[in-house]
């Protein structure tokens, strides 16, 4: 029995002529309604847009946390599955006389660019740091926070965040991209990539839909991208010139102000519009090439300054341990903990105490940032000659899903929403490379030096504060200024000055690299997969991400609770929910192609 071709005769409708020529107006209006309604929202009402955006996270979390961890957990197996069969793993991205475009060292560079980004830079000192007190096995008692045992777990979590599963993210949506649009020569666009499910409905409504998933999962991906570098930034630009009017004039604990940030911000998404203005070959490219040599010298210097034996030892040791618990992280799910469940796991004798206090324990129990110390200090009287252990021990698993949710599931959320822009520039740079050679090249590699990065520059830092050089001065830093502080631990002088500007350029060019970035791929799912976008089209994104950004840092920094990245979190985290929906669509799709086409060749 033979099988009818695939559907590929995918229609975009465009405007012929007018403002949006080139453009499918369905797409760009609704997505300029959704981020205008945004912006005027965050700026009109801005307590109350941080307090609904809260409230409806958290709602999203408690129903949806295992959503994300278990689809994620299957599109990394899902990946490595196709990889490793040959009737998969050999198919080319092509057609069999198609050649890849770059070699594999041009290759595995620009990977090396998409990957070490301005998330590196934010996280490379402070994700290790935060993991060594908080990480699961602290949680559950088994070593205690900040101690020399409790920096294997952190590295496995570290790792965890920042390697195979976060790339694997990536990869599906560039994998599933770049096989409709350089196998089935179809426009490089998200919708193509459900097309063996939505036949020609993907040419209606339904794939304007999809594709404002992605337009709008972009803009938040990265925009939360944006915002933490643009602290981190005015931490840098602090550090050289102590211009106190950049931050929030707490002298114990600066952190900068929002003045300091819609200032940062601005400068930054001029120099982004101007970038993507100019187009790829020209502000991208030369931006790239600069960011890859100040990372060399910026890890060089860690290297012959920082802990740099200290650290490979962790890495090897944090390496195995994150393969051997590899698929307990990978679905290992947590849910909420109500306080009747926690009620009912409590000793008997912790169950008589009076309503009140239970509740007070409850909170203190179930809270992922406390400590077992800290919790029994604070136990209310009544408590006071009960086991405070067994009854720290009750809440655990609220402590693990309150845990999960701040922290894996925030990364999910935050590489769900950033896939379309990392995804599509995979695509583009692989057409030619094998199934197998797309997944193992772009999820090992830049998995590697994500690793080492953060070995080396995290590693430093716990070496500072277990030696009792830095005397808690790195945890206590900011997470945006943490990098600073370690520099400052680890050497001084005019050598110090010159990192430290060297390091405020570095975030700098990572930052419009990944602003005009984003405003290119944006355009492009716009246009219906087209590479050469309107110039004042790019203009006009820019400036709607630049308000996005400032009015969800405007909206966090309002109310009792002021956090400048709360309300930016919290969208992101809503915006990537349906996006992980068409991303297990796209895996099942991806699925019925491949087996379809191998029938196919079969005939």
């Amino acid at each position: 029995m033979s099988i009818k071709p695939p559907f590929t005769d995918l229609e975009i409708e465009k405007a012929d002529s007018g403002f949006y020529e080139g453009y499918s107006l369905p797409i760009a209006l609704i997505s300029k309604v959704i981020m205008v309604a945004l912006v005027i929202w965050a700026l009109v009402l801005p307590e109350n847009a941080s307090s609904v955006l809260s409230a409806v996270n958290s709602s999203l979390l408690n129903g949806f946390n295992s959503f994300y961890i278990i689809s994620v957990g299957l599109f990394a197996f899902f990946l490595f599955i196709l990889a490793l069969l040959p009737a998969t793993g050999g198919k080319k991205l092509g057609t069999e006389s198609t050649v890849p475009e770059f070699s594999n060292f041009s290759w595995f560079s620009m990977m090396f660019g998409a990957g070490l980004g301005v998330g590196l830079m934010v996280f490379a000192t402070a994700e290790p740091l935060g993991l060594w007190g908080s990480n699961p096995v602290v949680l559950s008692g088994a070593v205690e926070a900040n101690s020399a045992e409790a920096v294997q777990s952190a590295y496995r979590y570290t790792f965890l965040h920042y390697g195979f599963h976060a790339w694997a993210i990536y990869v599906l949506t560039g994998l599933s991209l770049a096989y409709y649009a350089y196998t089935r020569e179809m426009p490089l666009t998200i919708r193509s990539a459900l097309t063996p499910l939505m036949g020609k409905a993907a040419n209606g409504m339904l794939g304007h839909i999809v594709d404002v998933l992605g337009v709008v999962a972009t803009i938040l991906g990265v925009s939360v991208t944006i915002g933490f570098g643009v602290s981190q930034f005015v931490d840098g630009v602090y550090a050289v010139s102590g211009m106190d009017w950049l931050m929030n004039g707490d002298a114990e604990a600066p952190k900068p102000s929002t003045v300091g940030l819609i200032s940062a911000l601005l400068v930054i998404m001029g120099l982004s519009i101007l970038s993507a203005v100019s187009g790829v070959g020209r502000g991208i490219k030369y931006l790239s090439n600069l960011n890859l040599v100040l990372s060399v010298i910026l890890l060089l210097t860690f290297v012959f300054f920082g802990s740099f034996l200290f650290a490979m030892t962790k890495f090897g040791a944090g390496l195995v341990d994150y393969v051997l618990h590899f698929v307990q992280m990978s679905f290992g799910a947590y849910g909420p903990q109500s306080a009747d469940a926690f009620t009912a796991a409590l000793p008997e004798a912790a169950q008589a105490l009076p309503a009140e206090d239970i509740g007070a324990i409850y909170g203190s129990a179930t809270s992922p940032w406390g400590s077992l110390s800290g919790f029994t200090d604070g136990l209310p009287a009544s408590a006071a000659s009960l086991d405070a252990g067994a009854i720290y021990a009750a809440g655990e698993q609220g402590r693990q899903f309150g845990w999960q949710a701040g922290w894996t599931t925030f990364y999910w959320a935050w590489w769900i929403a950033f896939s379309p822009f990392v995804g599509l520039f995979l695509a583009r740079i692989s057409k030619g490379r094998t199934v197998r050679e797309f997944i193992f090249g772009c999820v090992i590699a830049p998995a590697i030096v994500c690793f080492l990065w953060m070995t080396i520059l995290g590693g430093t830092a716990i070496d500072l504060e277990l030696n009792g050089g830095a005397a808690g001065s790195l945890i206590g830093a900011t997470n945006t200024a943490k990098l600073f502080a370690t520099l400052e631990q680890m050497i001084s002088g005019g050598f110090l000055s010159a990192i430290t500007i060297m390091c405020v350029v570095l975030i700098m060019t990572f930052l419009v690299t990944s602003a005009d970035s984003g405003i290119l791929v944006m355009n492009t799912i716009m246009s219906g997969g087209e590479q050469e976008t309107g110039v004042k089209h790019r203009i006009i994104w820019g400036l709607i991400l630049t308000a996005v950004i400032g009015a969800l840092i405007i909206a966090g920094n309002s109310g009792a609770a002021a956090n400048p990245f709360g309300a930016l979190q919290n969208a992101m985290i809503i915006g990537a929910l349906p996006f992980t929906i068409v991303m297990v669509l796209m895996m099942i799709a991806l699925t019925k192609a491949l087996y379809r086409d191998n029938l196919r060749a079969k005939q």
